[in-house]
């Protein structure tokens, strides 16, 4: 597919490649429809790769009553269990109690609803703990004698952004990074779009329909659309989070409740990390400004030191990032009571009948419901392509998660047992990133040394080409920070090393 072409028009274009954006185009190249997608920067580098990385129900939405929501996204849980199980796994959470939050009656209530309000197939039941006397009760101080513990599920929220974008891509799709979208107008039956690439060059694509998926961008993106008003809005709240050394024993993560109400998770992170969060801040000004802030880290150590025997200082602080939420704007006073459902905006809402292509703008949503979302959004355009197949991604497996059973274990013995040579650290690693698609990573190699350069740690040079020349990595940022984590386990010097081999690279290949 030429996306310069005037006369080959693709059907959808969408503005956006975060999680819904990617999702979206891959369920509608896999409904037939000829598919184009832009994003100003690299997938995923927005709101959609500073999550809390998890595949959960939120247990929290019960207080806002928000039931179909929670169950929604419980059973899309199980769904993106089986779709992807190298980037997705269950994890067990400990909930402590206090006397001076919610009831303990109120608490045991809503884990109940949470166990069966999605029909739970894989994942173990909650159970009520004995902190004074499990283990999972030795880290906390002494006067947390009552506890929880249910089930959700970690994702690698990056990796499943680039996973939806790689089977859309592989599909048919055109995937255009660091492509800015500069403006549509609409004549008749086509959308005109005018994009701009980083390095200057501008872009002129036709389109019969236009889907903005653009995120804390959507309004933005609007303002750009000859003619396009909304009187939606998003509500722009900023989430933080911390990475320290992790100071527990065991794989269980925690879920504290703050005297403000509010939760923070505290969870296992890359082996021997943690990571801490979410603030939930007002965010004023463009997206792209924002920052964490000293007292959002010292929110989220205090409320950590409330709990744990170990006490934490901002010197422990290795890391940290924030992410921009676009939460629908549903006018509730407290950021953390608004909505993390999604709506959409279709003009012409009327349908085919009034006239012109039309334009769907998509507002909030959750990672753990993109799929829905993505199924809903195309349900919205279904006039307009009468033809369009019909869904199909319930039973499909993101690349790499065509494992027998979604069992990982499994999977990872049988990479052993191929890979001999290869150490447990990295097989571990290149399994969890990559699945069953491991054997293209490491090629014909048939020892370490032919993995080329060892960039440190699991960090291998047929890593770093694979990922250059099938998942759009344009930066050693993109490689690093998105869609591996190597950063975080590299030296300064080391990290320096693989930028100026990766700046050399990229310049060998333009």
């Amino acid at each position: 597919m030429n996306p310069e072409s005037h006369s080959q028009p693709v059907d959808l274009f969408v503005v956006g490649g975060g999680i819904n954006g990617t999702g979206i185009a891959r369920d509608a190249v896999g409904r037939g429809l000829s598919v184009a997608l832009c994003e100003k920067d690299d997938l995923a580098q927005g709101t959609s790769s500073r999550s809390g990385k998890l595949v959960h129900g939120g247990l929290r939405y019960l207080e806002y009553y928000e039931f179909r929501l929670v169950r929604e996204a419980l059973i899309e849980r199980e769904v993106l269990l089986e779709s992807a199980p190298h980037i997705i796994w269950p994890m067990r959470f400990v909930l402590p109690h206090s006397k001076r939050d919610r009831p303990a009656w109120l608490v045991r209530l809503g884990l109940f609803l949470y166990d069966h309000l999605g029909g739970r197939k894989r994942l173990p039941a909650t159970r009520a703990l004995n902190l004074r006397s499990a283990p999972e009760g030795e880290p906390l101080k002494q006067n947390f004698a009552k506890g929880f513990e249910y089930s959700d599920c970690w994702v690698d929220d990056a990796r499943l952004v680039l996973l939806n974008a790689l089977d859309a891509g592989e599909r048919g799709a055109t995937i255009m990074t660091h492509t800015r979208f500069e403006g549509a107008t609409r004549t008749g039956e086509h959308w005109y779009i005018t994009l701009r690439q980083s390095g200057g060059k501008s872009i002129q694509v036709q389109a019969k329909a236009l889907i903005n998926a653009a995120g804390p961008w959507v309004n933005d993106i609007i303002d750009d659309i000859s003619q396009a008003t909304s009187n939606r809005r998003v509500r722009l709240v900023k989430g933080s989070h911390i990475i320290v050394r992790k100071f527990w024993q065991g794989d269980q993560a925690y879920l504290l409740q703050n005297a403000d109400k509010r939760v923070l998770f505290i969870n296992p992170y890359e082996t021997n990390y943690a990571l801490i969060g979410t603030t939930d801040i007002p965010q004023a000004g463009s997206p792209d400004s924002a920052q964490v802030d000293p007292a959002e880290v010292n929110y989220l150590l205090d409320t950590v030191n409330e709990y744990f025997v170990t006490q934490l200082s901002p010197a422990d602080v290795i890391n940290s990032f924030t992410g921009v939420r676009p939460l629908y704007d549903d006018n509730a006073d407290n950021p953390s009571a608004v909505t993390r459902d999604y709506v959409f905006d279709l003009d012409p809402a009327s349908g085919p009948t009034a006239g012109g292509a039309p334009l769907l703008s998509v507002f909030g949503g959750k990672i753990t419901t993109f799929r829905k979302l993505a199924e809903h959004a195309l349900d919205q355009l279904q006039p307009w392509f009468p033809a369009m197949q019909s869904p199909w991604t319930a039973k499909a497996t993101l690349p790499g998660g065509d494992i027998e059973n979604a069992n990982f274990e499994s999977f990872l013995k049988e990479s052993a047992r191929r890979y001999p040579w290869l150490d447990s650290d990295t097989l571990h690693h290149l399994c969890r990133c990559y699945g069953n698609r491991i054997s293209i990573v490491i090629g014909s190699a048939g020892s370490a040394k032919q993995l080329g350069e060892n960039f440190g740690q699991s960090f291998y040079e047929a890593e770093a080409r694979y990922l250059i020349k099938h998942e759009w990595a344009r930066s050693a940022d993109d490689i690093l920070q998105r869609r591996t984590k190597h950063g975080l386990h590299l030296t300064i010097e080391q990290r320096n090393h693989f930028a100026a081999w990766c700046e050399g690279k990229l310049a060998q290949a333009s």
